[in-house]
């Protein structure tokens, strides 16, 4: 039997969505909030409100002077940058991405995130399929037991 599916557009991206997938919040403010010292992601959509795991999207928020170690994802990545300035390194090449732009990461490349100038980063990121804030709600609360 073939499931009806709709391809949905957006600015960020774009991503399949099963027609029949459970139930789902129509509207929500998040399901949750992850932090990591000063950073913090806001899941906006992942599979406890959506109903299915094909697709998460997230705000991201980083402060000044920000920036991630080099890591892989399991998903696409695309982040929107809304305000700030961030350095998307992705395979050793970096490119500086300002209000309006788009960064792009493939589960097989490294990436590294850094805030520059002296304004936060703010950033949706969108990842499909899903599973990337399972994973990342793991790893900060790894990272803050071994910070106590």
């Amino acid at each position: 039997m073939h499931r009806a599916r709709w391809l949905c557009f957006s600015l960020i991206g774009l991503a399949w969505v099963s027609a029949d997938a459970a139930d789902y919040e129509r509207w929500s403010t998040g399901t949750r909030t992850l932090t990591a010292g000063a950073a913090e992601i806001k899941v906006l959509v992942e599979a406890s409100n959506l109903g299915s795991a094909e697709v998460e999207v997230a705000e991201a928020t980083f402060p000044v002077g920000y920036r991630t170690a080099g890591h892989t994802h399991g998903a696409i990545e695309i982040f929107y940058v809304v305000e700030g300035i961030l350095e998307h390194t992705v395979n050793g090449e970096a490119q500086v991405l300002h209000p309006g732009m788009v960064g792009i990461v493939r589960p097989e490349d490294t990436v590294v995130h850094s805030t520059i100038g002296d304004v936060p980063v703010k950033a949706v990121v969108v990842w499909v399929p899903g599973g990337e804030a399972e994973r990342l709600a793991r790893a900060f609360a790894r990272r803050s037991a071994a910070d106590k």
